[in-house]
């Protein structure tokens, strides 16, 4: 057989490295001198893409010049708004290049980036937060509120040290039960700006998203209203204790409100860059107010302050504080409901996720450090509080006690007597009748005024900006007419100005549902949670693992038993907006809208098993991945000459073998006159809506080399038909023939057979009815390995090409079964020592994206050398009986030859393709070496170009899966991203 030698001339060409480690090319010349004639196999040609002034790499497959091995730019546009350089479709795989490489480069995308607009960009640049200051610090500035300040005394005062706490503790369970299912969505992918909204409408759908997204965005907007209304009330209290009045108290308080929502709302069109800076400097105020606070714990109080019931630290008014203390009707509810409201910030990182520079990382982290900090702090403030300022003082400094003791004295054990007031019901000071306690326990008592200034004027800030940002979200998504007008973004951080304008006007016009309206959007934040966990969808895949669905679903149902228990004609307000809402978007049905916001892939299969009792191995297998996720199909192509012996019930006797063997299935017969014909009939016609086939799933035809060239004719374009329907396939090759009994081949289909290995095994010259075979399956239904427990073997993935993670996406939904679960993945790659720890370290980045938790990546380096002369020599005696040897290159006996045997290989075609056949027999011994002892192994599926003869293709997918002791998976996507970046 001797050498092979290629006939095709392959650039090779030389390539830097960039800043950021990715080759680039140094020159656009091609240098084809240093090119080595060792006997080697060159290195895969690349391809590349002018941009006038850089040239950029993109590496080819070993398939072919024009299939691109997997990389991060092909999936950048599963971020909205994001493009990216379009991967060649099967269509254009399968053309025939009329010119070389360069012909093939003219087909790719040309994208222009040069260094003026490249510069340009980067002056742009939005600006974007990490987890510190775009999570945390906002999510503390929006809960502690004005109610630490101004209510939190009078809570202790009726709850008691006790019951506060229990408060508290139940708000941050709330709160955090909702930010761990926070942190679950935000991880499941990149989330853009929309917070809350767009988390629920990626995971529930646009029906319940829209209702949500509305009411979320308006109670943003009344809690930025009644925040500033907080604050206008302390300002206008402040300047009539130095006896300034504008007109009355409560028009005061509007006027001091619009004015100060305009100078937020200036704030925010200034750009999220000068609103970041306000709110830094209002955490500043904050902590430096908590400082005075604490500070006046331990200064021994003057007698003024005595009066007025502080006391500092004494363990007998914490024991006289500790129980609660009821008064004027309030129970335990009541005062839950007044605190609740300080606890709603936990969004407020999320809301603007698409201000983040890693919205993953910055959410989980943010949040749940907000809520433990402020927790803390709530529970800190209680304690201390309680300990030191009683609940009733008259503020007198005549109260001071200088007789005895008397019984039933209030404070006599301090030294002071406030029995008098207590009785009376007239006492101005202590934790149940003064709102300014912190202020008075406080080293300064003015820094308190500006702790209680930066709390409500950071909260309403933070909501401010947070309705606008869900709002536009919504808006473009179109799932409402008439409010795409506030879709529009401005400036490098896409600002939604006209949302900003609408959420001022809103503002200035508060009402009082809040703490309704967001317990219900935690609700339904819990519930998506819950349902992408109970639902076992494919996109579900969270990197943020520290969450349970049974916490999500308590967290859904707390959130509305407490809507109920605060108000609930409220609560039942709420609901009624939520349904109307509903219901228009579920009766208008906005399909283009509802079907792109809804889109999660799932292999639907439909399976050629022919009867599925006589392939159990091939029926087990896609149930492993599909069962209770996607939709299965068992088509059974009858045919001419089984028709007359079929039973009438034999379908019944089929799906009775199905339902006993607990394979979530449909069963579809249908009659064609051979394999082909009836599989495009099934690619047609199969399923409805969303309930149709995506993916193909064929046996492998290991008897090729003994059928006739019209069986493999008829095969091979039953995959090229799958090809031009844009269908996914899948080709299962089981070495140990568990996938067809030689007993049973009247009734299949001769387009696929098992190995002949296991034939010698089953032999029985009786010829069974399909009665009989099922009756034989309902008592003894036979294992396949794909019913095994796999225990820790491995699960060899070689993604050779990028198809949009197919190759992927099935091991993954294989190991979330019970039986594959301890299956450790490997995925195999393409590439060279050169750049081996560069390509490693792109994967496991790309894997990471993906939120695939496959950490073992293997990089071939040597994929490029020659196949050893015993592997050639084997693959060339395979094919012999189908090549043409007496064909001329030229004339009409060479076309005459083509046209009498189709299927046949002439010596031009294998010239042709020898370069490529020879990469198949190299990447076998490569598979052979790495994967004797896998559980499975998956390899790309080449696409043939049109040009190329069957039995040739035929020999490369032998060739590719022969020789292994393990069932092998020949898997090619459709070209289309079925992993995605963002949360879906």
């Amino acid at each position: 057989m001797g050498q092979l030698k290629s006939k095709h001339h392959i650039p090779c060409v030389h390539f830097s490295a960039n800043d950021e480690g990715l080759p680039r090319y140094a020159s656009h010349q091609f240098d084809t001198c240093n090119q080595k004639q060792d006997g080697n196999l060159q290195i895969p040609p690349t391809i590349v893409v002018s941009d006038g002034s850089r040239m950029d790499l993109r590496r080819s497959s070993f398939y072919s010049t024009l299939d691109l091995v997997p990389q991060l730019d092909n999936y950048t546009s599963t971020l909205p708004h994001q493009q990216s350089r379009s991967r060649p479709s099967l269509e254009a795989l399968r053309k025939v290049p009329h010119t070389t490489t360069d012909s093939e480069v003219s087909s790719l995308p040309v994208i222009d980036s040069g260094n003026e607009e490249s510069k340009s960009l980067q002056e742009k640049a939005p600006v974007r937060f990490g987890w510190v200051t775009g999570v945390m610090i906002r999510c503390m500035l929006n809960i502690w509120g004005v109610i630490l300040f101004l209510r939190l005394s009078w809570i202790i005062s009726e709850a008691g040290i006790m019951l506060t706490s229990v408060i508290i503790l139940m708000s941050a369970t709330v709160t955090s039960v909702t930010a761990l299912s926070i942190s679950a969505i935000a991880t499941n992918g990149r989330v853009i700006s929309g917070g809350a909204y767009f988390m629920i409408s990626r995971s529930l759908g646009p029906e319940i998203g829209g209702p949500i997204g509305v009411v979320f965005s308006f109670a943003n907007a009344l809690a930025c209203a009644l925040n500033t209304v907080g604050f206008a009330e302390v300002v206008v209290k402040l300047m009539m204790e130095f006896g300034i009045v504008m007109v009355d108290e409560i028009n005061d308080i509007r006027i001091v409100g619009v004015i100060t929502v305009t100078i937020l709302l200036l704030i925010s069109l200034a750009g999220m860059e000068w609103e970041s800076k306000t709110q830094i400097l209002f955490f500043i105020v904050l902590m430096v107010s908590f400082s005075n606070y604490l500070v006046g714990t331990i200064i021994p109080p003057s007698p003024e302050k005595q009066a007025q019931g502080i006391f500092g630290y004494h363990s007998e008014i914490f024991l006289a504080n500790l129980k609660p203390d009821w008064r004027l009707g309030n129970n335990f509810f009541q005062t839950f409901a007044i605190f609740f409201p300080s606890a709603i910030g936990i969004l407020s990182g999320a809301n603007i996720s698409g201000d983040l520079k890693d919205p993953a990382t910055a959410i989980p982290k943010g949040t749940l450090m907000a809520i433990f900090w402020t927790t803390v702090s709530y529970l800190g403030i209680s304690f201390t509080l309680g300990s030191c300022v009683i609940r009733d003082a008259s503020g007198n400094i005549s109260d001071a006690l200088t007789g005895n003791i008397t019984d039933g004295c209030v404070g006599c054990n301090l030294g002071w007597n406030f029995t008098e007031c207590t009785l009376s019901k007239s006492c101005q000071y202590g934790l149940a009748n003064d709102s300014k306690v912190l202020g008075q326990i406080s080293g300064f008592y003015y820094l308190i005024t500006a702790g209680v200034f930066a709390a409500s004027l950071s909260s309403a800030l933070g909501f401010l900006v947070s309705a606008p940002k869900v709002f536009q979200c919504l808006c473009r998504d179109k799932i409402y007419p008439y409010i795409g007008f506030f879709a529009k973004g401005y400036g490098k951080n896409d600002e939604p100005l006209r949302a900003y304008i609408l959420c001022y006007v809103i503002a200035v016009s508060p009402l009082c549902l809040i703490s309704n309206f967001f317990l219900c959007s935690y609700s339904l934040i819990n519930f998506s949670c819950f349902h992408a966990s109970i639902t076992n969808s494919p996109g579900w895949r969270p990197s943020f693992h520290y969450y349970s669905k049974w916490t999500a679903l308590f967290g859904a149902v707390i959130s509305v038993v407490l809507m109920f228990l605060l108000t609930w004609w409220a609560a039942l307000i709420t609901f009624s907006i939520i349904f109307f809402l509903f219901g228009y978007v579920n009766y208008t049905k906005p399909t283009a809208v509802v079907s792109r916001l809804s889109s999660s892939f799932r292999p639907q299969c439909l399976v050629l098993t022919g009867p599925p009792n006589q392939r159990p191995a091939l029926v087990d297998f896609v149930a492993s991945f599909t069962k209770h996720i996607s939709l299965m199909i068992c088509g059974d192509i009858i045919m001419e000459e089984e028709r007359q012996t079929r039973p009438q019930d034999a379908t019944d006797l089929l799906v009775k073998w199905m339902n006993k063997r607990k394979v979530r299935s449909f069963y579809t017969p249908l009659s064609a006159d051979g394999l082909r014909a009836g599989a495009r009939n099934l690619l047609q016609a199969s399923g409805l809506g969303k309930l149709k086939p995506n993916t193909l799933v064929l046996g492998f035809k290991s008897n090729w080399r003994e059928s006739s060239p019209e069986s493999i004719e008829d095969y091979i374009n039953t995959i090229y038909d799958t090809f031009d329907s844009n269908y996914c396939l899948c080709i299962l090759r089981m070495m140990d023939g568990l996938d067809i009994f030689d007993q049973f081949d009247f009734e299949v289909n001769q387009g696929f057979e098992s190995d002949e290995s296991v034939e010698n095994d089953h032999q029985s010259p009786v010829r069974q009815s399909v009665e009989d075979i099922s009756d034989k399956g309902d008592s003894d239904q036979i294992k396949t390995v794909f019913q095994s427990d796999q225990g820790k073997k491995t699960i060899d993935v070689y993604w050779i090409a990028d198809d949009g993670g197919l190759t992927l996406l099935v091991p993954y939904l294989l190991t979330r079964r019970k039986l594959w679960r301890s299956s450790k993945v490997r995925v195999f790659i393409v590439g060279d020592e050169q750049n081996m720890d560069e390509r490693r370290k792109e994967m496991i980045a790309l894997l990471k994206r993906f939120r695939l938790d496959f950490n073992d990546v293997i990089v071939m380096t040597d994929s490029e050398k020659r196949p050893h002369s015993k592997n050639l020599s084997r693959f060339l005696d395979s094919v012999a009986p189908f090549r043409l040897w007496d064909e001329q290159q030229e004339g009409t006996l060479a076309q005459e030859f083509r046209e009498n045997a189709p299927c046949k290989i002439s010596d031009k075609q294998f010239e042709a393709f020898r370069l490529k056949t020879e990469r198949k027999v190299r990447l076998n011994e490569i598979i052979r070496r790495n994967s004797q002892h896998a559980a499975l192994v998956l390899v790309s599926l080449p696409v043939p170009q049109s040009d190329c003869p069957s039995a040739l293709y035929m020999a490369w997918l032998d060739t590719l899966t022969c020789g292994l002791h393990c069932p092998a998976v020949l898997i090619r996507g459709n070209q289309q991203n079925v992993l995605t970046f963002y949360c879906q």
